[in-house]
């Protein structure tokens, strides 16, 4: 479970708040990748704060609110004509700076998901691989992100019945994959990934 000694080393060190920063939707073949930053208060922290990945999905919603109630957040996300333009990964860094400029406090030291910095941050960070596993704000900014981008995606697939959305959140499982192919693309499918260029250029 995930704990809360990189914040408290940063803290101890004088480079506080903390903020700990996570993304969610790179795999899916359509929507938006979604971003949090969470600066949590160290002395009301909620119960049971995990990978977002771990939880249930009535788990992840009642952990959002208390991180809503008891923490600073921001959410923000890089469109899916800028994951076409600038490549997933890029599109990923660039949402989470996104999320980090838009906390409320700017924050002292920021704990990263993943190997990678977003670039020119103007305050000190730390890249930390498996962070929402490892690292209390990580998991909190990625219950955040998760259930964010689930709402999304359930809202757009009333926009976009058939292809599962409500339930796969654009990952490419079966029924997706075959309402591409019977349904067609839709304006909210990242052209870039495979299985969408492959039916959007399969008569070329």
């Amino acid at each position: 479970m995930p704990d809360f000694v990189f914040e408290q080393i940063a803290i101890n060190a004088g480079t506080s708040p903390v903020a700990g920063v996570d993304e969610v939707g790179r795999g899916p073949l359509c929507g938006p990748v979604v971003a949090a930053a969470v600066i949590l208060d160290p002395d009301n922290i909620p119960d049971g704060l995990a990978d977002s990945k771990k939880l249930t999905a009535k788990r992840r919603d009642t952990l959002y609110a208390l991180i809503v109630d008891k923490a600073d957040f921001s959410v923000a996300e890089a469109s899916v004509a800028e994951i076409d333009q600038i490549n997933i990964l890029q599109a990923s860094l660039l949402a989470m700076r996104r999320a980090l400029d838009g906390l409320a406090r700017s924050p002292g030291f920021v704990l990263v998901d993943g190997n990678r910095l977003p670039a020119n941050l103007p305050y000190p960070a730390k890249p930390v691989v498996k962070g929402d596993d490892r690292c209390l704000s990580i998991a909190a900014a990625s219950i955040i992100a998760k259930v964010t981008r689930d709402r999304m995606m359930t809202a757009l697939a009333a926009e976009f019945p058939g292809y599962g959305w409500e339930n796969n959140a654009g990952y490419g499982t079966k029924q997706h994959l075959e309402a591409l192919q019977t349904l067609g693309v839709t304006p909210h499918h990242r052209v870039s990934f495979k299985p969408v260029h492959n039916i959007l250029y399969q008569d070329i």
